[in-house]
């Protein structure tokens, strides 16, 4: 079950994960990108080890411990500042895959907030720099990968939104579960 909040967060804390289980922080989109971007992964992942639909992952793994304090964080982060602009302008070559780049100086900056109060508590993988993107295929080969990214790149055509959110999520490997979602309303401006 997924939960929206628009104003404080639920009286009781997320369901209660397993003790390995981490959290994943997301960036939410419009309906509009999350439909086409997620047709374009419907498409062109590999479906055997598609368990997800199209995201931007904003943290990879936060420590089952900040159960309680990680939603009432992105609470608060959500009614601060308002929906960050962003821009599709064009593709990530991930190797073995193929990625839609995503520009977002707002979301960057909310990102950093977000890392400097949870600064102690980050993985390596999240300390370091961020480059916003939606995976639409990996783990294929190299091939493969140039191949779609040929076919993409002539018809891709820059795209802007606004970021709706964030996402927290809890990993079940492969799968997610959802915790909650907050919305922007806030009017500060990253």
């Amino acid at each position: 079950m997924r939960v929206v909040v628009t104003a404080d967060p639920p009286s009781g804390p997320p369901p209660a994960p397993s003790p390995s289980a981490p959290f994943i922080v997301t960036a939410e989109l419009p309906e509009d990108v999350f439909s086409w971007s997620n047709g374009l992964r419907s498409t062109h992942f590999p479906p055997e080890r598609n368990w997800l639909k199209a995201h931007v992952t904003l943290f990879h793994s936060f420590a089952p411990s900040l159960r309680d304090e990680l939603p009432r964080f992105l609470a608060r982060i959500a009614a601060e500042f308002a929906a960050p602009p962003a821009r599709i302008d064009g593709l990530m070559d991930l190797g073995q895959g193929t990625a839609l780049e995503v520009r977002s100086p707002g979301m960057l900056a909310i990102r950093e907030v977000i890392a400097d109060h949870f600064w102690q508590m980050l993985t390596r993988q999240d300390q370091g720099g961020k480059k916003l993107h939606i995976t639409i295929q990996n783990k294929v080969a190299r091939d493969q990968a140039l191949a779609l990214q040929g076919e993409l790149a002539p018809r891709l055509k820059p795209r802007e939104f606004a970021f709706t959110g964030l996402g927290l999520h809890l990993y079940r490997n492969p799968h997610w579960d959802a915790v909650g979602t907050w919305k922007f309303r806030g009017k500060e401006h990253a």
